[in-house]
């Protein structure tokens, strides 16, 4: 009896211990309301990485391709002053950097690991053009860079000196996701580390349950981060059936706000309110205020006058109206609307091929200014492998075991004959660096709704050369016309959409592609009669989507051109 007793004082005890933990950190460490603070994952320092690339400065030509395939932000270029590497470590070697003209003329070059954050999937090595970089062994790593990869974060960051929308000058700007959990190799965060490079500091992200969700969300492990100036993405994360809608709605909220925010900029210029500077800096933010290209430096010039007001009008006379004391009020509670947010709906192809398509078509269909982004892997590689409508004919998945008997969905060619003011395209980082850059510049840019699907290489593709080659995978894909590279921007007038074949030719035969990857090969060995089978099929559906994709692209050209505005 005393035993048991004791027993339940002490199971109280634990439980009363437990509760008191649990307030303590409820009060200290976790803030209400589902925030997570940014950057966690740079505190993790897995040191997975058996080798890790060692740069060698004499082949290097400075294009920065290493760090714009690394899937985890951990190869990056560094721009140093000569005073800046009086106290750099011994290793810090640097070279002059390449062109840009006389803005860079007192700058150094050099390419920087992070040791303990690679993971050593070697697709930089790879990737290089120059044979710039070495797979070293990583004890020899881990010392040597180290402590120049802790110097490498003091330096200021340089992005301002060059054009973020170009593969080089994207890859200067900081990347604001990064050391995520994804695999070795991941196919999908390259695309959306290049997101955060391009649009981080403006970027509101409503992304789909999946590997992306997974990868950028198992909290507390957060791989989105800020800049200097404390600014990041926003990000959250809703179910398969209705990430679409999700992000709709944080859209139609966005935009509600802003319409607010400009008609409370209009009477405050009709009524006098503020001061002569506010005034101005907002009759030359009104007409740039949807171009997330140009409004950045009006949205700063409105900001740094409205603190010059103080609060509610403070140092100032009264203004002349109480319609214009609110309308000054109402813009200094809303400045973060000043610069244009950039609206992204992230999911993989299960999300918006199947569980979620309704949603996405019913988004698409509106004509809001949303962003897509579709990381295409052609199966639910998340949950273990099961086809999905992207999966393509004779590959094998859990629930085709056999080899999928039906080709895969033309989403895209589907958009574009649904809804001509659409903006479309069809993406392999890997397979094309600049296109890439071009097709995300043109989806931000374009003031309506934009679906960009990307080829993801994946692991559970089975790539006979491991994800380290799966840039060659991807190009094969797309030379043998396997995964098609275009764009489609629409044009103000219905009708006269111009479609651009980025992959005007198809090198080589599907078989070229179909022996490089497990999930294509296995049922080769299986069942050779219906892989033959599915293969032929699948040929003649490339070469007519090909053929197709050219007529459109022709026709395009015939178009006349927009009227100018």
């Amino acid at each position: 009896m005393t035993n048991i007793v004791s027993l339940i004082f002490a199971v109280l005890g634990a439980v009363a211990w437990i509760i008191a933990l649990g307030g303590l950190v409820r009060q200290h460490v976790f803030a209400p309301g589902g925030f997570f603070p940014p950057g966690t994952t740079v505190i993790e320092k897995r040191s997975i990485a058996s080798k890790i690339p060692a740069w060698n400065s004499a082949n290097c030509t400075q294009c920065n391709i290493c760090a714009f395939v690394c899937p985890h932000a951990a190869i990056r270029p560094a721009l140093a002053k000569a005073e800046e590497l009086a106290g750099a470590p011994g290793g810090f070697s640097t070279v002059p950097v390449r062109g840009g003209g006389p803005a860079l003329k007192e700058y150094q070059y050099r390419v920087q690991v992070s040791p303990m954050d690679c993971t050593g999937c070697e697709l930089c090595v790879h990737a290089c053009p120059d044979n710039a970089l070495t797979s070293t062994p990583a004890a020899a790593m881990l010392e040597a860079e180290a402590p120049n990869w802790d110097y490498f974060l003091q330096l200021p960051s340089r992005g301002e000196l060059f054009d973020k929308a170009t593969v080089r000058g994207s890859q200067f700007q900081q990347p604001l996701l990064e050391f995520s959990g994804a695999c070795e190799g991941c196919g999908e965060t390259p695309y959306v580390k290049l997101l955060t490079q391009m649009f981080g500091s403006r970027m509101v992200v409503a992304n789909a349950t999946g590997c992306s969700s997974i990868w950028g969300g198992s909290a507390p492990s957060n791989p989105w981060t800020i800049n200097a100036e404390g600014k990041g993405p926003a990000w959250a994360n809703s179910l398969f059936e209705d990430n679409a809608q999700f992000g709709f709605g944080i859209q139609l909220g966005i935009k509600q706000r802003r319409d607010a925010l400009t008609a409370a900029a209009r009477v405050v210029i009709q009524e006098g309110a503020g001061t002569p500077a506010l005034r101005a800096a907002l009759e030359e933010w009104l007409p740039v205020r949807d171009s997330g290209a140009l409004v950045a430096i009006a949205a700063k010039a409105v900001q740094e006058a409205l603190a010059e007001c103080g609060g509610r009008g403070a140092g100032l006379a009264a203004p002349t109206t109480a319609s214009g004391e609110g309308a000054l009020a109402f813009l200094q509670s809303n400045t973060d609307l000043l610069d244009k947010p950039s609206v992204w709906i992230v999911g993989g192809d299960g999300w918006a091929y199947d569980i979620g398509f309704a949603g996405l078509d019913h988004v698409l269909s509106t004509g809001e200014d949303v962003n897509i982004l579709v990381l295409d892997t052609e199966e639910y590689s998340n949950t273990g492998g099961q086809k999905s409508k992207s999966s393509p004919l004779g590959s094998v998945v859990k629930f085709a075991a056999g080899g999928k008997t039906r080709p895969k969905k033309e989403l895209a060619l589907a958009i574009m004959q649904c809804y001509p003011d659409v903006y479309v395209a069809s993406v392999s980082l890997d397979a094309n660096y600049n296109q890439v850059v071009k097709a995300l510049s043109e989806a931000e840019a374009h003031r309506g709704p934009s679906l960009v699907i990307a080829y993801a290489p994946c692991a559970m593709h089975g790539i006979a050369e491991g994800m380290g080659e799966s840039a060659k995978d991807a190009k094969v894909a797309v030379e043998t016309g396997y995964w098609p590279l275009f764009r489609f921007q629409p044009a103000e007038k219905e009708g006269q959409g111009k479609l651009t074949l980025d992959s005007k030719r198809i090198k080589g035969e599907l078989a070229d592609f179909l022996k490089m990857e497990n999930r294509f090969v296995v049922l080769q060995r299986k069942d050779p009669e219906a892989a033959s089978r599915l293969a032929e099929e699948a040929q003649e559906h490339i070469l007519l989507r090909h053929e197709r994709l050219k007529r459109m692209a022709e026709e395009g050209k015939k178009q006349p051109p927009p009227a100018e505005q």
